[in-house]
C-alpha cells in the first residue's frame, strides 16, 4: 500500500505532466483567439484580452484537474496558512507564463495582420507590464483557490 507521501508525489507528478501537456494547447488557443479577433477586426487590446482570457481558462482547467487527483493531505504540513501541497502544485507552473508571453509577443511581432496597429504589433514595455498585472491577479486567484481546496480537504 502506498504511503501518504508516495500517493501525493504520484498525484503531483500527474499534475506536472498535465501542465506540461497544456503548454502546446495554450499556444493553439491563443492563436485561435487572435484569429477570431482579427477576423472581426477587433485589433484594439487584442494582446491583453486574449492573453488574459486564455490564461484564465488554463488556470480554471488546472484547478479542475487538481481537484480530480486523489491527494491525501491529512498529514500535509501547513505553514502560515499555505499547504505544502499548494507550494508543490504551484511549482508545476515554473516558467509557464514566461514561455507563453514570449510566444505571444513573438506572434504579434511577426503578424502581418497586426503590422498596421503598432500598439498590438509590438507591445511596448508599459503594455506588457499592464498585461503582467492582469496575469498576476489571475495567478493569485488560482493559487488561493488551490490552497483553499487543499485546506478544505484536510
Amino acid at each position: 500500500m502506498m504511503t501518504n507521501t508516495q500517493k501525493n508525489a504520484a498525484c503531483l507528478a500527474r499534475f506536472r505532466h498535465y501542465i506540461d501537456e497544456q503548454k502546446a494547447g495554450l499556444k493553439k488557443r491563443y492563436e485561435q483567439s487572435l484569429a477570431r479577433d482579427l477576423s472581426r477586426q477587433q485589433w484594439d487590446g487584442c494582446f491583453q484580452r486574449n492573453v488574459l482570457a486564455v490564461l484564465e481558462q488554463a488556470y480554471a482547467d488546472a484547478l479542475a484537474q487538481l481537484q480530480t487527483l486523489p491527494f491525501d493531505n491529512s498529514e500535509t504540513p501547513v505553514h502560515q496558512g499555505l499547504s505544502d501541497l499548494t507550494r508543490q502544485a504551484l511549482a508545476a507552473f515554473d516558467g509557464f507564463v514566461d514561455d507563453f508571453l514570449q510566444f505571444v509577443v513573438d506572434k504579434h511581432r511577426t503578424s502581418c495582420a497586426l503590422s498596421n496597429f503598432p500598439d498590438e504589433h509590438k507591445p511596448d514595455k508599459a503594455y506588457v507590464i499592464e498585461v503582467k498585472r492582469g496575469i498576476a491577479g489571475l495567478w493569485q486567484n488560482f493559487a488561493l483557490s488551490a490552497n483553499a481546496y487543499f485546506l478544505e480537504t484536510r
